[in-house]
């Protein structure tokens, strides 16, 4: 259970709940966990959904796909965060995207008809949830509108900056250099790093950019010749504007 309350912690759905309190609050919504290998599907296009999922552990990936079977990854979903919320608010839709297991992965899945509706109870703190789940539908539509600022990006470039400007200035720039930071050679100490993570490999941040993964491949080494940024894996770090 401490995990799942860990992760409840770091979720926007339980933003000002104690943890006490969530305890409770798990057992009212008849919280539910399940367990996912790497590659396992979690939820399919077209099926029905009335429960939210929130990610305990490891990753998991919002899908698109086409008629033909390629797929372009809508989000990933990290540890506290939650997926097919507007799905499970809406009774009369089935899902449009599905849900992989990025990594083997841990879900709890609350049912959103518990979260709407305030228990027989009359929890305290139920008002307080659904509150968070109106803010935690407008922060994705918000997510949403910032991938299409990417995606509408004439060339792959500037896709890629778009993208990891806007990672750089979400995630938490510490001062501190890490052992990353240093794999980097950068400068003097004290000074602010700008090394971030994102949280796709190359063929997935090809995939959520929509663009050919050996064209991104190409065009982040040019970006590197050209003094632009540096990179390891999934780390990176902005040099110099353009």
């Amino acid at each position: 259970m401490e995990k799942e309350i860990s992760a409840a912690l770091q979720s926007v759905l339980f933003a000002g709940v104690k943890e006490d309190e969530i305890r409770s609050m798990l057992k009212c919504l008849s919280a539910k966990k399940k367990k996912y290998k790497k590659g396992e599907f979690i939820l399919l296009y077209g099926d029905s959904i009335r429960s939210i999922g929130l990610l305990v552990s490891g990753t998991v990936n919002v899908i698109k796909e086409d008629y033909w079977g390629n797929s372009n990854i809508v989000a990933a979903i990290l540890p506290g965060e939650t997926f097919a919320d507007a799905y499970a608010c809406s009774p009369n839709r089935t899902l449009g995207v599905s849900v992989v297991a990025a990594k083997d992965s841990e879900v709890l899945f609350l049912e959103v008809d518990r979260v709407l509706h305030v228990c027989s109870s009359a929890c305290s703190f139920h008002s307080r949830l659904i509150q968070n789940l109106v803010m935690l539908l407008a922060s994705k539509d918000l997510a949403m509108n910032e991938k299409l600022t990417h995606l509408t990006q004439r060339t792959t470039r500037e896709k890629l900056l778009s993208y990891l400007s806007a990672q750089a200035m979400h995630q938490d720039i510490s001062s501190d250099r890490t052992d990353s930071d240093k794999e980097f050679g950068s400068g003097d100490e004290g000074e602010i790093s700008d090394s971030f993570e994102i949280p796709f490999d190359r063929q997935q941040l090809a995939d959520y950019l929509s663009v050919d993964r050996s064209a991104l491949s190409a065009e982040l080494s040019r970006m590197a010749r050209d003094g632009i940024l540096e990179y390891k894996k999934n780390r990176f770090r902005l040099l110099k504007e353009v």
